[in-house]
């Protein structure tokens, strides 16, 4: 599994309850574009419409050998789920009003795979408890490390 790109921001945004991969419908030239590392998933979000889910806003930069057909960088794609899996995000998106966020674009094997969570909007001071929490962890392990060394 090799990872071509991260939504770091989503996991600072969110708090992500469920996560699942799904496939990305894309044309050729935004395969190759992929495979440069020409995508971005900062302030991308899921859709559901008429039983299919999409993704808007990644951002893949036009690949630059291809001839008049250029698609659009931020259109949107269609995401490959099985029914039932599109049915269940689609009740609980609406039901919990939860967002769908891309977290990473990865290759399995020769396929771009896209793994998705649903989540949650994270008020201000929840992310400054997690901050505050995170860091009082790193400086324990520090302090645990440099207990062991000496």
């Amino acid at each position: 599994m090799e990872i071509i790109a991260r939504n770091k921001k989503a996991f600072h945004d969110y708090e992500i309850l469920e996560k699942v991969v799904a496939g990305i419908a894309l044309s050729g030239s935004e395969v190759k574009s992929i495979r440069a590392g020409q995508i971005n998933l900062a302030d991308s979000f899921g859709t559901c419409s008429g039983g299919e889910m999409f993704v808007h806003h990644v951002h893949i930069a036009p690949y630059g050998f291809t001839g008049a057909f250029t698609p659009d960088s931020y259109r949107k794609r269609k995401l490959l789920l099985h029914k039932k899996q599109i049915m269940n995000f689609a009740d609980e998106m609406q039901k919990k009003h939860l967002t769908l966020v891309p977290l990473m674009v990865y290759f399995d094997k020769q396929w771009i795979k896209m793994e998705l969570g649903l989540g949650k909007g994270m008020k201000k001071y929840d992310k400054r408890d997690k901050i505050a929490s995170d860091e009082s962890k790193r400086h324990l392990a520090q302090v645990m490390k440099n207990q062991n060394t000496r």
